[in-house]
């Protein structure tokens, strides 16, 4: 299989499920438009995955985003309804690996179910969970989330992301960096200000946008299918056009890190010439 033969390997790493506000995840989109795509409980309330992705290549094993982590306390995680039987070290395990052997860790954005794994407690302190790696988040971001507007306060927890920085484990990359010699930073400003979006460049020129909170699941590659927690809507609509435009042009990979059942895609147009997934299913089916 060419993943092999070129080196590289891919894997979805479950950290759990989590319940989201149905209308908070489609905005202004009446619920009849999106029920069928994600149904809503009686609260609600729809189930949404909390997907990263372990990426090795020429001996790093890179993990992009963290999940929500496990040192809040029960009132936190009980707004969220945590589900589902994986958890990030159980996910690792599962894929031959403890968090020592983590060796970059890339984090989208530090919205707390992005990066609250990233930190773990130890008695009284709090720690890079993973010890050997270099973790990396955009420089604009990091002075949003230490300084946060009104809108984004409740969603930054300095707990999960300034450990990083003062166990001198941070580093600042910026829009067309290159990370272990496969992975190309994006920045976005739609969703929240500084945003990456990692491009992964596969085997036989192929790529994999891993589409963080741009297209949190395959139901957002509408553009007008926007988050009530997008701080710019607007650009977050304008992103998401130029980014499909050229994911159809050049037959890229999408990856979803929300999305419940549909790992990975490409993007396809309908006969109204919306996007749609296409190719669509399980990375270990599709990509490995």
């Amino acid at each position: 299989m060419f993943m092999e033969t070129f080196n590289m390997k891919l894997t979805s790493i479950h950290t759990g499920n989590f319940k989201l506000d149905g209308g908070a995840m489609f905005g202004v989109v009446p619920k009849q438009l999106w029920q069928n795509l994600n149904p809503a409980d009686d609260k609600n309330l729809c189930n949404w995955a909390m997907r990263c992705l372990l990426v090795q290549f020429e001996g790093r094993n890179i993990l992009i985003d963290t999940g929500i982590g496990n040192k809040q306390n029960e009132k936190f995680y009980s707004h969220y309804h945590l589900n589902g039987d994986f958890s990030l070290e159980i996910s690792l395990k599962q894929a031959g690996l403890g968090t020592e052997d983590i060796t970059d860790v890339i984090l989208t954005h530090l919205h707390f179910d992005h990066c609250g794994g990233a930190v773990k407690r130890v008695n009284d302190s709090l720690l890079p969970n993973f010890e050997n790696a270099q973790y990396y988040v955009n420089q604009d971001h990091w002075e949003s989330a230490m300084n946060p507007n009104p809108r984004e306060k409740a969603s930054f927890l300095k707990e999960n992301f300034e450990p990083l920085f003062q166990q001198g484990k941070l580093q600042f990359v910026n829009h067309g960096d290159i990370i272990a010699n496969c992975i190309e930073v994006h920045i976005f400003y739609g969703h929240t200000h500084g945003m990456i979006a990692p491009l992964i460049k596969l085997p036989q020129g192929e790529k994999l946008f891993y589409g963080a909170d741009l297209f949190p699941s395959s139901a957002h590659l509408k553009p007008h299918f926007v988050m009530s927690y997008d701080i710019e809507p607007l650009k977050t609509m304008e992103e998401r056009e130029r980014i499909n435009r050229k994911a159809v042009e050049e037959k890229w990979w999408y990856f979803y890190e929300h999305d419940l059942l549909i790992e990975v895609s490409q993007v396809g147009l309908n006969d109204k010439g919306q996007p749609e997934p296409i190719n669509a299913g399980k990375l270990s089916e599709i990509l490995l």
